[in-house]
């Protein structure tokens, strides 16, 4: 096992944060314990350079901003980062700048869009990794030998992992393509609360009018910002079920929270006065400003019709050697379904997709749509059913 570098004092820790700013590219994992907070709480952070792994203690450490800064100025290499980076940007308010995702990377190279890197260690490297402590509980010091074994794991084969795909991504050009989606996870506005989002998970939110929608999307601020400042999930300050029924009982005096029996003393004492302002908020929401009703979902015809935009989509994918979901999202063809635009400016408006993903299928679809194409299956008889574009339809890809 490579013996790390264990960062667990100011000094050790002023040190590695001097060294990553110096370095081109560092690999990054991070263990965390995410149960009893508001985001994430880091337990373990784990670095790789070129010369070997780091190991940073948070709980000794404490504040991380320093290093989280310095990240910002190098490249950094993962396998799933999204999850990582969320932390940074929910406790730190900062994401690196420059990431590649070894995951990503896979994806555009057969591998899938969820191959763990385990499988991705043993299929390019020829190890296999002894992956023992995946439940094991990071806030326990010291660190025990398989503990350590596994955080190094975790980090030391990324660099040579990231070279080797990137060698393949550039000889099938696809490189350019994978540095646009890695751009993604570097955007930290992808990281934000979205409190309209997060009001259509509220369950019965599909079936309230635009006034109970904009009570509710007011009341789901107000727990996420009393989440936040409490460091605890947003379960714990008011449940989901609960939320929804203050958006449609609209109270308007304190003893009208009684009503709802799971909403108990506590919180009333605590956030009644909040809660009331925010229904107040709501309903001050002029008419104009009302957030629209969710969409229905699709009728019959127009799922079909998305059905079969996602079969074309699914066979150019599958001759690119990409994941169909990675090419076109299913909420992409969905909106093509429910929209129908009538010229290919607001067909590949409503696709919404990439450059490279657009160059890929948006003439197959469009002439699909326009008829000029049409899908048929052979060898269904034979045991061997295959879809088959008309001769004008294929495309070499």
């Amino acid at each position: 096992m490579t013996s790390p570098q264990i960062v667990a004092d100011a000094s050790s820790f002023e040190e590695l944060c001097a060294r990553v700013a110096a370095a081109d590219r560092v690999a990054l994992d991070t263990e965390f314990h995410s149960e009893r907070s508001y985001s994430p709480r880091l337990m373990v952070v784990q670095l790789a350079f070129e010369d070997g792994p780091s190991i940073v203690d948070p709980l000794a450490i404490g504040d991380l901003t320093p290093l989280v800064q310095r990240l910002s100025d190098t490249v950094v290499v993962g396998h799933a980062l999204a999850s990582d980076l969320k932390i940074f940007a929910d406790r730190f308010g900062i994401v690196p700048s420059r990431v590649f995702d070894t995951q990503i990377a896979a994806a555009f190279l057969g591998y899938g869009m969820q191959i763990s890197l385990a499988d991705l260690v043993r299929d390019v490297q020829h190890v296999r990794l002894a992956k023992t402590q995946t439940v094991s509980d990071w806030s326990l010091r010291p660190f025990s030998g398989r503990q350590l074994e596994y955080l190094i794991d975790d980090v030391v084969h990324l660099l040579p992992i990231a070279d080797a795909l990137q060698a393949r991504l550039e000889r099938m050009g696809r490189y350019e393509w994978v540095a646009e989606e890695c751009a993604d996870l570097a955007d930290i506005a992808r990281y934000r609360s979205d409190d309209q989002r997060a009001s259509l998970r509220i369950p019965g939110a599909s079936r309230m009018n635009r006034r109970e929608l904009g009570i509710l999307n007011q009341l789901v601020a107000l727990r996420d910002r009393a989440a936040r400042e409490r460091d605890v999930p947003v379960k714990y300050i008011v449940p989901d079920d609960v939320i929804g029924g203050l958006a449609t009982l609209r109270p308007k005096r304190l003893e009208d929270l009684a009503q709802l029996r799971r909403l108990d003393a506590g919180v009333r004492r605590q956030l009644g006065s909040a809660i009331l302002d925010a229904v107040a908020r709501g309903e001050a929401i002029d008419e104009h400003d009302l957030p629209e009703k969710p969409k229905r979902p699709l009728g019959a015809s127009r799922d079909t019709l998305a059905s079969l935009l996602g079969v074309v989509a699914g066979e150019i994918a599958r001759e690119a050697g990409l994941p169909s979901n990675l090419l076109v999202p299913r909420a992409a063809l969905e909106r093509v379904a429910r929209e129908a635009p009538h010229d290919r400016e607001s067909f590949e408006r409503a696709l919404a997709l990439r450059p490279w993903r657009m160059e890929l299928v948006a003439d197959s679809l469009w002439r699909l749509l326009c008829g000029e194409a049409t899908l048929t299956i052979e060898g269904y008889a034979d045991g061997n059913p295959k879809v088959r574009f008309s001769h004008d339809f294929a495309r070499n890809v």
